[in-house]
């Protein structure tokens, strides 16, 4: 099968696609059409549709939030955040966040630079901004989450 019979297997009929991706809209990009990045997407798909999978991505991310959440407060910071299936984010300050002027208002971005580091020094990486999201997938694993919570315990004990 190639990989263009893959990709209308997945994506469905083209009136579907009209619906999704304008008829002139032309998508560039580093992966665009790429034989391994559509097998890859594919894949994803696949492994998406699988019976609670959803559902293991929402579980994992909350407890990965919360346990973060829940570190900063007891080491006494201000910390909101929150997730929606596999994406997270969080704040250093009160919240909620609604929106990125709020967001840019409010987020003490050099504590944030300091817990990046601190994470960093741990082993783990986030993106480099609180104004991005993180990304948990279905390959983290219980102890990797827990692993991470750990890791979130000591560099804001240190920050």
């Amino acid at each position: 099968r190639s990989v263009k019979q893959a990709a209308g297997e997945a994506l469905g009929p083209a009136a579907r696609i009209a619906h999704i991706i304008p008829c002139c809209l032309i998508l560039p990009g580093t992966l665009s059409g790429n034989p391994l990045a559509m097998v890859a997407g594919i894949k994803t798909l696949e492994i998406l549709d699988r019976p609670g999978a959803y559902e293991q991505l929402d579980q994992r991310t909350g407890k990965l939030i919360n346990g973060i959440l829940d570190a900063a407060r007891e080491a006494g910071h201000t910390i909101c955040g929150g997730h929606i299936s596999g994406m997270f984010g969080f704040f250093f300050c009160e919240g909620p966040i609604m929106n990125f002027e709020q967001a840019s208002e409010k987020a003490d971005t050099a504590k944030f630079a300091r817990f990046h580091r601190a994470m960093l020094e741990e082993g783990v990486y986030l993106a480099p901004s609180q104004f991005e999201a993180g990304f948990v997938g279905l390959q983290h694993s219980e102890e990797d989450i827990d692993a991470t919570i750990a890791a979130a315990k000591r560099a804001f004990a240190r920050i």
